[in-house]
């Protein structure tokens, strides 16, 4: 019964992770695509715009 108690852990992470990949796979692309992309977009927008808006603090 030992082997059973050893095995039961990788087995259900190994579950899990495979799950994960799967789910990770099916959201790429299709309708979601287009929704992914904007959000990215836009925060990548919002960290350029910070970078290149000057800092004018008092001393």
């Amino acid at each position: 019964m030992d082997y059973v108690s050893a095995l039961v852990p990788p087995v259900v992470m190994a579950a899990f992770f495979i799950g994960l990949v799967v789910t990770i796979v099916k959201s790429q692309g299709g309708p979601n695509k287009a929704k992914e992309d904007a959000a990215v977009d836009a925060a990548i927008s919002r960290v350029e715009s910070a970078h290149q808006s000057p800092r004018t603090e008092a001393v």
